[in-house]
């Protein structure tokens, strides 16, 4: 029973690898570039889970968008009240159809929703990157 466990422990800790890019940083205050990347950080969102007629909870999230260069990051950054405006209306309409602070958030139908949502308003955004999210009950 003991080789059977330890070996299960070995294949596990043998999955685990560093994932890609797992040391790149984003550079402070937004619209800079870390090798070459042209990343804008956007605060955090915070969104009501609707059920039916009550608020069951909220949904929230950090962004961190990659733009395709270095003039469409300045847009980005510059009109950064437009790009959350966007992001709140596809946060609450997610929220209403999808989440549940009783499960987990579908992270990669989330990543479609604000993507599609926030090229419409900036199409020099390349990338929407979700560094945090959560879902909670209450």
């Amino acid at each position: 029973m003991r080789n059977g466990t330890m070996a299960a422990l070995a294949l596990a800790s043998s999955a685990v690898l560093p994932l890609p890019g797992g040391d790149a940083q984003a550079s402070g205050g937004g619209g800079g570039s870390a090798e070459g990347l042209n990343l804008v950080t956007m605060e955090q969102v915070i969104v009501p889970i609707i059920d039916a007629d009550r608020v069951s909870g909220s949904l929230k999230f950090k962004l961190v968008l990659e733009a395709a260069n270095a003039e469409a990051a300045a847009k980005a950054t510059a009109e950064m009240p437009m790009l959350r405006q966007a992001t709140v209306a596809a946060g609450l309409e997610f929220a209403r159809l999808n989440a549940s602070g009783l499960r987990a958030v579908d992270a990669e139908r989330l990543d479609h929703d604000l993507t599609a949502a926030i090229k419409v308003a900036n199409p020099g955004i390349a990338k929407v990157l979700i560094v945090e999210v959560s879902a909670s009950a209450g």
